[in-house]
């Protein structure tokens, strides 16, 4: 298969932690930390409603009088998030994360869940093709 045929899920990693909008920024925080990712897919009745990353929370946690405990996902995640099919096109997917300055792009079956892409699985794949071209 070329590697202009390839889909998003060939790169996808298919463990997809993630998070309620009710859960405070604390929870957040401690699932990144424990899972060592830096994005979380936010769910409410099982349903994707946006996307937190570790900057968010740092940028939120930053104003005056935010307490972790007790503000909520909801207040620091970002609303629809950038979100495709796991048949996507790989090149156009990566097209679109570079072009809007994407982090990450959950991968969907419907509105739940089945994988995240983050810049970093691009470099990866980057690297792997660099490789192959010695």
């Amino acid at each position: 298969m070329s590697l202009s045929t390839k889909t998003i899920s060939e790169i996808m990693s298919p463990q997809v932690h993630s998070i309620g909008d009710e859960q405070p920024l604390a929870e957040a925080e401690h699932r990144m930390h424990t899972y060592q990712i830096r994005h979380l897919p936010v769910l409410r009745g099982g349903h994707l409603v946006g996307i937190v990353s570790d900057r968010d929370l740092a940028m939120v946690e930053s104003l005056p009088g935010v307490d972790p405990k007790e503000v909520t996902v909801r207040e620091a995640m970002t609303a629809e998030p950038y979100a495709v099919p796991p048949g996507a096109s790989l090149k156009a997917v990566l097209r679109e994360m570079a072009e809007h300055k994407y982090g990450t792009v959950v991968v969907v079956e419907g509105d739940r869940p089945v994988g995240i892409v983050t810049t970093t699985d691009a470099l990866r794949l980057c690297v792997d093709l660099l490789d192959g071209a010695q």
